[in-house]
């Protein structure tokens, strides 16, 4: 090879090389370049890790202070709790599930003084201190069995509270509660206090029943042997008054019966009350006519409300009901209390007893509101619900002169509570009162506006009265009916008023100047021909005078709904006819102060008497001697065979020798009273098969007399004092049929 070829092979190998050189020095360039990059990325990797590491530090620094703090609290709450737990002087302790003791209080502990008992002592051995150390009082149980009931109850889901009973005689009740996890807590209570109170309250009760039941035989007692005589006194001094009498001796005798009348109502108002407080006062539900009922009473009291000269009106709802179901003698006696009262307390004016109601949608029941309002002293507004309890009376000067026991009201109270009512009063002093009263009865006949029709053409009315409230009641009244009225307060105001277009004439008989007669014939001598219905408080006296021909109706004072819708319908053919009253006109209408309805019972005929040959035999039981001339007495003027018994064993021998009709039994008797005598009649009558009415007529008159009485078979029951009404009462509904009427056909039983 030449030395340029050589040399050429050199050169470019040492070319290559450069060129290797500078490759390797660019590989070497770029790693290190890349080798810095990954170092800075580590590097700056390190610092954020670092300060990561720094700030968990700081958070573990932080937590531990925290955590340090929070046992720091906690302890310092257990401290206080256990202070608190140890304070209470019931005792306290925790067990575990194995029943082990974990903490107690002082007074949990103080019970096992002196023993072992320490966080860690079972349940178990708890009760065999309890019972071997003679800490608890057993009785006469075993102290195994003791202890199998005491640790039955506290393995149990949910341990009942245990009181026991320790050895110096406190009572401690135990309280369990076990938890979700088993572990339970003990609660251990000293009751003993509350057990003495309990014993104390319980014996104070003992007492008070031993006084109660002391009160109510005494009442019993004061009952009978006050009405025994008392039946005497009322008894002789009504035949008294029956018989020929001087203006002054029948003074005498009006005084005695109404006096022993008075002190009646004194003792059977606290009959009343004593049964009432007992709770054995009960109500008898039946049906009744309410209106009747108000009626009744209005014209029992009528006497006095004149002598004081005193106004005393009903207004009855004309759409309200008239009959309804609930006790019609505990209705009676309220509105005697309230109407009563009114009257008493009123010295002029009037007094007005009204009644309204609302009925259901179904005319199944009705919201009845009964409300007397006077115009007497009133009550001063303070005292107003004062008058209300026991015994009390709004005492003043002006109302000392007015008796009573003051047990009126407090009666009526509670009777309207019973039937789940409510009473109230509204009065203001020298203004008058009202009381009134809201209870809800069944409703035992349908009355619907549509049920009351008037007759065809009637359509004006004219109304003379002299008193405004009484004015106002009749012209509401008239005005429910859609008739129209005019009210005029004079005879001469009225025929100035006449003729007109009037169909009818309403007026008051007894009105100064010129009366409803007078007012009448002057009328027919006027040629006028328009009706006249006269309204009377003496309607018998109407009925005699020689006006009367003047009049075509003559109605009682207060007025009744059924009386006046039967005047009008007996006036039909008098009124003209109108265009505009062919609508009052409708076939089928209802019975003049009735309600069309299905439900109204039908009314019975009167059985006629028929003749026969012996008179009806009545026995008297009666031990009493003035009791048994009094009985006498009041049926006397009866056509019946009577015999008397003076005491029980003669009433079963006279029963066997005189087979009486109705037998009168008086209750209390020596040798033998009136329900063993009673009894043994049934015992008779059971191998006969007679069934002779036996009335019982006693001066027993508490709560659970009449009960018992009847049960020993007696029919029916009279209180003592009796009343001649009521004797021929029973013995005419006792009569059969082939024995002659006791009363005359014309002098119905009462």
């Amino acid at each position: 090879m030449s030395l340029a070829n050589k040399l050429a092979e050199e050169r470019r190998a040492r070319l290559a090389a450069e060129r290797l050189l500078e490759q390797k020095q660019a590989e070497l360039h770029a790693a290190n370049r890349k080798l810095g990059k990954h170092a800075l990325a580590l590097s700056e990797e390190i610092v954020e890790t670092r300060a990561e590491v720094q700030t968990v530090r700081d958070e573990n620094e932080r937590v531990k202070s925290d955590l340090t703090v929070a046992n720091e609290k906690i302890q310092i709450a257990e401290r206080r709790l256990w202070h608190s737990i140890e304070t209470i002087q019931d005792g306290f302790a925790f067990f575990d599930t194995d029943g082990r003791m974990i903490a107690a209080n002082r007074s949990w502990l103080a019970v096992f003084e002196d023993l072992p008992v320490a966080p860690g002592t079972s349940y178990i051995e708890l009760l065999q201190y309890a019972t071997e150390e003679g800490i608890v009082d057993i009785g006469e149980v075993s102290p195994g069995e003791w202890r199998d009931r005491m640790l039955r109850r506290w393995q149990g889901p949910n341990p009942e509270p245990e009181v026991i009973r320790l050895w110096n005689g406190e009572y401690v009740k135990l309280i369990d509660q076990r938890g979700h996890g088993g572990d339970v807590v003990s609660l251990a209570l000293n009751i003993t206090d509350t057990v003495r109170y309990e014993k104390k309250l319980k014996k104070a009760q003992l007492e008070a029943e031993a006084a109660s039941k002391a009160k109510s035989s005494f009442l019993a007692n004061m009952s009978h042997e006050i009405r025994t005589p008392m039946n005497g006194i009322v008894g002789m001094s009504e035949l008294l008054i029956d018989t020929s009498l001087t203006d002054e001796q029948r003074l005498f005798a009006d005084t005695i019966k109404s006096s022993g009348e008075a002190l009646l109502v004194i003792i059977n108002d606290v009959l009343d009350y004593s049964k009432i407080e007992a709770g054995k006062l009960e109500l008898h539900e039946e049906p009744f006519d309410l209106e009747r009922c108000i009626h009744e009473l209005v014209t029992l009291m009528q006497v006095s409300s004149r002598d004081k000269g005193i106004d005393l009106l009903v207004d009855y709802d004309v759409f309200l009901p008239g009959r309804f179901l609930g006790d019609p003698g505990r209705i009676r006696q309220v509105l005697t209390n309230l109407l009563g009262n009114a009257v008493k307390f009123t010295e002029e004016g009037h007094v007005i007893l009204r009644a309204t109601g609302i009925q259901s949608e179904d005319f199944s029941q009705t919201e009845l509101h009964v409300t007397i309002e006077d115009t007497g002293i009133g009550i001063p507004a303070e005292k107003a619900r004062h008058i209300f309890g026991e015994f009390n009376q709004v005492d003043d000067e002006r109302n000392r002169k007015f008796e009573g026991t003051g047990l009126g009201l407090a009666i009526s109270e509670r009777l309207i509570a019973l039937m789940d009512g409510q009473i109230w009063v509204e009065s203001e002093e020298g203004e008058g009162a009202v009381f009134g009263f809201t209870i809800t009865l069944p409703t035992a006949e349908r009355l619907r506006p549509e049920d009351v029709r008037l007759p065809a053409g009637l359509r004006r009315v004219m109304i003379v009265e002299t008193q405004p409230a009484s004015r106002a009641i009749l012209e509401r009244q008239l005005r429910a009916l859609d008739l129209q009225t005019v009210c005029v307060t004079s005879g001469a105001e009225a025929l100035e008023q006449l003729p007109g277009e009037f169909d009818l004439v309403l007026a008051e008989h007894s009105m100064p100047g010129m009366d409803g007669l007078e007012l009448a014939e002057a009328l027919r001598e006027a040629g006028h021909e328009i009706p006249v219905v006269l309204l009377s408080h003496s309607p018998a006296t109407a009925e005699r005078d020689p006006g009367r021909a003047h009049v075509q109706a003559v109605l009682g004072r207060p007025l009744q709904r059924a009386a006046l819708f039967a005047a009008l319908d007996g006036l039909k053919g008098h009124f003209p006819e109108r265009p505009d009253a062919a609508c009052d006109a409708a076939p089928g209408h209802a019975s003049p102060g009735r309600a069309a309805s299905d439900d109204a019972p039908a009314t019975e005929p009167a059985a006629k008497t028929t003749g026969s040959a012996r008179a009806m035999r009545v026995m008297a039981a009666e031990d009493n001697k003035t009791n048994r001339l009094v009985f006498s007495k009041m049926v006397k003027t009866l056509d019946i065979e009577l015999h008397f018994a003076e005491n029980g064993v003669q009433a079963v021998d006279l029963y066997q020798a005189c087979a009486p009709d109705l037998v009168f039994m008086d209750i209390s008797m020596p040798e033998m009273d009136g329900e063993e005598a009673t009894r043994r009649i049934r015992e008779i009558e059971a191998a006969t098969g007679r069934h002779v009415p036996i009335v019982a007529m006693t001066a027993h008159a508490m709560g659970g007399d009449e009960a018992e009485i009847l049960a020993a078979g007696l029919d029916r029951y009279l209180t003592k004092p009796l009343s001649k009404a009521a004797i021929a009462a029973e013995i005419a509904a006792a009569r059969p049929a082939e024995a002659r009427a006791p009363l005359p056909e014309d002098q119905p039983a009462a």
